[in-house]
């Protein structure tokens, strides 16, 4: 796992998490916090993620409206979300900071042959389970 953080603010509307297309891993990002940080006005800041659907279209879906006076953290339990995604500051002038984790999943890391060889590999055969003696 590895944290992630990126700002957004009147002057950089976007931010925008790709991994590199010849990876054969499976990234997921999960978005944990958003939060407007020093320096917020109190007006309604929009946070959007852009993705794609199943049909390769983009779509923009609001996942926090902060504003200072009222809602200024919104926790998001981890939302899981698959790269490439964009987040959008739709409304407002922030600067509003996410915060999450991005997991890198290694496919071979995750094949259950490896753990089979490995056991095969070492010769030792478990004792049999013994009867408990009363």
């Amino acid at each position: 796992n590895l944290l992630l953080g990126c700002e957004l603010t009147a002057s950089t509307k976007s931010y925008t998490f790709q991994v590199d297309e010849e990876d054969d891993s499976d990234h997921i990002l999960a978005l944990s916090m958003v939060c407007l940080t020093d320096g917020a006005k109190d007006e309604c800041n929009v946070v959007e993620v852009v993705g794609r659907n199943h049909e390769n279209q983009e779509i923009a879906v609001p996942v926090a409206n902060l504003k200072l006076s009222c809602q200024p953290l919104l926790s998001l339990d981890n939302f899981k979300l698959q790269p490439p995604v964009t987040f959008r500051l739709a409304a407002g002038s922030g600067p509003v900071h996410l915060a999450g984790w991005h997991r890198i999943m290694h496919r071979e890391d995750a094949s259950f042959e490896e753990d089979d060889d490995l056991s095969e590999e070492d010769g030792e055969e478990l004792p049999p389970i013994m009867p408990a003696k009363k």
